[in-house]
Protein backbone atom coordinates (compact mmCIF):
# COMPACT_ATOMS: atom_id res chain seq x y z
CA UNK A 1 0.00 0.00 0.00
CA UNK A 2 0.75 4.10 -0.14
CA UNK A 3 3.83 4.84 2.09
CA UNK A 4 5.32 8.62 2.49
CA UNK A 5 8.00 9.49 4.73
CA UNK A 6 8.87 12.82 6.14
CA UNK A 7 12.49 13.51 7.16
CA UNK A 8 14.04 16.72 8.53
CA UNK A 9 16.71 19.47 8.44
CA UNK A 10 18.14 18.44 11.61
CA UNK A 11 16.34 17.47 15.21
CA UNK A 12 13.18 19.41 16.56
CA UNK A 13 12.09 20.52 13.15
CA UNK A 14 8.87 18.91 13.65
CA UNK A 15 8.84 15.95 12.21
CA UNK A 16 6.71 14.37 14.71
CA UNK A 17 4.04 16.45 14.85
CA UNK A 18 3.60 16.79 11.18
CA UNK A 19 3.54 13.31 10.85
CA UNK A 20 0.90 13.08 13.59
CA UNK A 21 -1.23 15.86 11.61
CA UNK A 22 -1.17 13.97 8.64
CA UNK A 23 -2.11 10.39 10.11
CA UNK A 24 -5.28 12.56 11.54
CA UNK A 25 -6.12 14.40 8.40
CA UNK A 26 -5.94 11.10 6.58
CA UNK A 27 -7.53 8.67 8.97
CA UNK A 28 -10.39 11.61 9.14
CA UNK A 29 -10.55 10.77 5.20
CA UNK A 30 -11.30 7.62 5.94
CA UNK A 31 -8.39 5.96 5.15
CA UNK A 32 -6.44 3.25 7.67
CA UNK A 33 -3.40 4.88 8.52
CA UNK A 34 -0.09 3.61 10.26
CA UNK A 35 2.49 5.42 11.65
CA UNK A 36 6.11 4.04 11.79
CA UNK A 37 9.62 5.40 12.83
CA UNK A 38 12.63 2.69 11.45
CA UNK A 39 15.00 4.11 14.28
CA UNK A 40 14.30 6.61 17.59
CA UNK A 41 16.53 7.70 19.82
CA UNK A 42 14.03 8.66 23.34
CA UNK A 43 14.02 7.88 26.71
CA UNK A 44 10.20 9.00 26.42
CA UNK A 45 8.92 5.39 26.02
CA UNK A 46 6.07 4.13 25.81
CA UNK A 47 3.94 0.72 26.35
CA UNK A 48 2.52 -0.77 23.12
CA UNK A 49 -1.28 -2.57 22.94
CA UNK A 50 -1.12 -6.55 24.16
CA UNK A 51 -0.41 -8.61 20.47
CA UNK A 52 -2.53 -11.67 19.83
CA UNK A 53 -0.11 -13.76 22.36
CA UNK A 54 -0.73 -11.16 25.04
CA UNK A 55 3.18 -9.77 24.61
CA UNK A 56 3.62 -5.95 24.95
CA UNK A 57 6.47 -3.52 24.27
CA UNK A 58 8.31 -0.53 24.04
CA UNK A 59 8.35 2.17 21.37
CA UNK A 60 8.68 5.68 21.39
CA UNK A 61 5.91 8.05 22.77
CA UNK A 62 5.81 10.20 19.57
CA UNK A 63 4.78 6.71 17.88
CA UNK A 64 2.17 6.51 20.48
CA UNK A 65 0.91 9.73 20.16
CA UNK A 66 0.95 9.07 16.19
CA UNK A 67 -1.23 5.41 16.88
CA UNK A 68 -3.41 7.85 18.47
CA UNK A 69 -3.94 10.06 15.86
CA UNK A 70 -4.37 7.53 13.55
CA UNK A 71 -7.55 5.88 15.69
CA UNK A 72 -5.51 2.45 16.75
CA UNK A 73 -3.55 0.78 19.41
CA UNK A 74 -0.10 1.28 19.16
CA UNK A 75 1.94 -1.57 18.11
CA UNK A 76 5.93 -2.59 18.40
CA UNK A 77 6.00 -2.85 14.32
CA UNK A 78 5.52 1.47 14.50
CA UNK A 79 8.91 1.53 15.95
CA UNK A 80 11.01 -1.59 15.80
CA UNK A 81 14.80 0.28 16.44
CA UNK A 82 14.24 2.13 19.82
CA UNK A 83 17.41 3.19 21.50
CA UNK A 84 17.43 4.87 24.62
CA UNK A 85 20.28 7.02 25.64
CA UNK A 86 22.13 5.65 29.13
CA UNK A 87 25.29 7.98 28.64
CA UNK A 88 26.94 10.54 26.31
CA UNK A 89 28.23 7.32 23.92
CA UNK A 90 25.84 4.52 25.35
CA UNK A 91 22.11 3.49 24.84
CA UNK A 92 19.85 0.27 25.85
CA UNK A 93 19.52 -1.16 22.26
CA UNK A 94 15.02 -2.11 22.31
CA UNK A 95 14.22 -4.40 19.02
CA UNK A 96 10.87 -4.75 18.24
CA UNK A 97 10.01 -3.64 22.11
CA UNK A 98 12.29 -5.92 24.06
CA UNK A 99 15.69 -4.68 25.14
CA UNK A 100 18.46 -6.64 23.56
CA UNK A 101 21.39 -4.65 25.90
CA UNK A 102 23.29 -1.36 25.77
CA UNK A 103 25.60 -0.70 23.11
CA UNK A 104 28.36 1.86 22.74
CA UNK A 105 27.88 4.15 19.50
CA UNK A 106 30.70 2.90 17.53
CA UNK A 107 29.52 -0.50 18.03
CA UNK A 108 26.10 0.14 17.01
CA UNK A 109 27.50 1.49 13.87
CA UNK A 110 28.99 -2.01 12.58
CA UNK A 111 25.33 -3.25 13.84
CA UNK A 112 22.96 -1.13 12.90
CA UNK A 113 22.88 -2.09 8.78
CA UNK A 114 22.00 -5.52 10.22
CA UNK A 115 18.36 -4.19 11.69
CA UNK A 116 17.56 -3.45 8.29
CA UNK A 117 16.20 -6.44 7.67
CA UNK A 118 14.05 -6.02 10.95
CA UNK A 119 12.76 -2.79 10.15
CA UNK A 120 11.53 -3.30 6.88
CA UNK A 121 9.77 -6.11 8.18
CA UNK A 122 7.93 -4.38 10.61
CA UNK A 123 7.42 -1.44 7.64
CA UNK A 124 5.29 -4.45 5.25
CA UNK A 125 3.80 -5.63 8.11
CA UNK A 126 2.22 -2.33 8.80
CA UNK A 127 1.67 -2.11 4.78
CA UNK A 128 -0.31 -5.22 4.85
CA UNK A 129 -2.93 -3.86 7.03
CA UNK A 130 -3.09 -0.31 6.11
CA UNK A 131 -4.40 1.88 2.76
CA UNK A 132 -1.09 4.48 4.08
CA UNK A 133 2.01 4.20 6.23
CA UNK A 134 3.21 7.45 7.40
CA UNK A 135 6.67 7.41 8.06
CA UNK A 136 9.40 9.58 10.32
CA UNK A 137 12.64 9.96 9.54
CA UNK A 138 15.74 10.35 13.09
CA UNK A 139 17.55 13.80 13.32
CA UNK A 140 18.84 14.65 9.32
CA UNK A 141 19.74 12.98 6.41
CA UNK A 142 22.80 15.42 5.73
CA UNK A 143 25.03 13.96 8.46
CA UNK A 144 27.61 12.21 6.41
CA UNK A 145 29.16 10.65 8.77
CA UNK A 146 26.75 8.02 9.74
CA UNK A 147 24.94 7.35 6.07
CA UNK A 148 27.15 3.86 6.29
CA UNK A 149 24.62 1.00 6.94
CA UNK A 150 21.79 3.62 7.61
CA UNK A 151 18.11 2.49 8.52
CA UNK A 152 16.86 5.51 10.10
CA UNK A 153 16.77 8.26 6.97
CA UNK A 154 17.65 7.27 2.98
CA UNK A 155 19.09 4.15 3.50
CA UNK A 156 15.67 2.92 4.73
CA UNK A 157 13.39 5.11 1.75
CA UNK A 158 16.22 3.28 -0.81
CA UNK A 159 15.33 0.15 0.80
CA UNK A 160 11.46 0.34 0.63
CA UNK A 161 11.25 3.19 -2.13
CA UNK A 162 9.38 5.46 -0.18
CA UNK A 163 9.08 8.94 -1.54
CA UNK A 164 10.19 11.24 1.15
CA UNK A 165 9.55 14.76 2.09
CA UNK A 166 12.44 17.09 3.77
CA UNK A 167 11.46 19.09 6.45
CA UNK A 168 13.11 22.79 8.02
CA UNK A 169 12.34 24.69 10.49
CA UNK A 170 11.95 28.39 9.24
CA UNK A 171 11.68 29.46 13.24
CA UNK A 172 15.68 28.41 13.19
CA UNK A 173 16.50 30.69 10.43
CA UNK A 174 18.56 29.15 7.56
CA UNK A 175 15.81 27.59 6.35
CA UNK A 176 16.82 27.39 2.82
CA UNK A 177 20.19 26.72 3.13
CA UNK A 178 19.10 23.98 5.54
CA UNK A 179 16.91 21.95 2.61
CA UNK A 180 19.13 22.98 -0.07
CA UNK A 181 22.31 21.88 1.62
CA UNK A 182 20.17 18.13 2.89
CA UNK A 183 18.81 18.06 -0.46
CA UNK A 184 21.06 15.48 -2.86
CA UNK A 185 20.82 16.52 -6.36
CA UNK A 186 21.33 12.65 -6.82
CA UNK A 187 17.54 12.09 -5.70
CA UNK A 188 15.48 10.70 -7.80
CA UNK A 189 12.98 13.24 -7.78
CA UNK A 190 9.59 12.62 -7.94
CA UNK A 191 8.83 16.38 -7.29
CA UNK A 192 9.65 19.33 -5.08
CA UNK A 193 7.14 21.06 -2.65
CA UNK A 194 7.41 23.91 0.36
CA UNK A 195 5.64 24.12 3.47
CA UNK A 196 5.90 27.61 3.98
CA UNK A 197 5.32 30.77 5.63
CA UNK A 198 5.69 34.08 5.08
CA UNK A 199 9.55 33.49 4.93
CA UNK A 200 9.30 31.76 1.83
CA UNK A 201 7.43 34.13 -0.07
CA UNK A 202 8.82 35.83 -3.30
CA UNK A 203 12.57 35.39 -3.94
CA UNK A 204 13.18 33.07 -1.07
CA UNK A 205 10.81 31.11 -2.53
CA UNK A 206 12.62 30.91 -5.87
CA UNK A 207 15.92 30.68 -4.37
CA UNK A 208 14.71 27.40 -2.44
CA UNK A 209 13.12 25.94 -5.65
CA UNK A 210 16.23 27.05 -7.86
CA UNK A 211 18.62 25.35 -4.83
CA UNK A 212 16.37 22.12 -5.36
CA UNK A 213 15.67 21.76 -8.86
CA UNK A 214 12.17 21.96 -8.35
CA UNK A 215 9.34 23.88 -8.40
CA UNK A 216 6.33 24.03 -5.04
CA UNK A 217 3.19 22.65 -5.22
CA UNK A 218 1.45 24.34 -2.42
CA UNK A 219 1.29 25.87 1.12
CA UNK A 220 1.03 25.01 4.88
CA UNK A 221 0.79 27.38 7.70
CA UNK A 222 3.13 26.73 10.60
CA UNK A 223 6.79 27.66 9.74
CA UNK A 224 8.50 24.99 8.11
CA UNK A 225 9.64 24.43 4.29
CA UNK A 226 10.23 21.06 2.37
CA UNK A 227 11.03 19.52 -0.67
CA UNK A 228 10.36 16.39 -1.80
CA UNK A 229 11.77 13.27 -3.88
CA UNK A 230 12.81 9.15 -3.84
CA UNK A 231 15.68 8.19 -1.43
CA UNK A 232 18.78 7.80 -2.19
CA UNK A 233 21.13 8.18 0.27
CA UNK A 234 21.54 7.70 4.07
CA UNK A 235 22.10 8.36 7.26
CA UNK A 236 21.15 7.07 10.59
CA UNK A 237 21.14 8.23 13.91
CA UNK A 238 22.87 7.45 17.42
CA UNK A 239 24.09 9.84 19.87
CA UNK A 240 22.10 13.68 20.42
CA UNK A 241 22.25 14.38 16.56
CA UNK A 242 19.68 11.24 16.09
CA UNK A 243 16.89 12.70 17.83
CA UNK A 244 13.50 12.97 15.43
Amino acid sequence: MAALMIQGCGSDVGKSVLVAGLCRVFANRGLTVRPFKPQNMSNNAAVTAPDPEGRIGEIGRAQALQALACRTPATVDMNPVLLKPQSDTGAQLVVRGQVEGVWQAAGYQDRKAALLDVVLDSFRRLQAEADLVIVEGAGSPAETNLRAGDIANMGFARAADVPVVLVGDIDRGHVIASLVGAHDPGLHHQQVSRRSGPVLSGPGRDHAAHGLAGSGHGAVAGGCAVASGRGRRGAGAFGRRARG
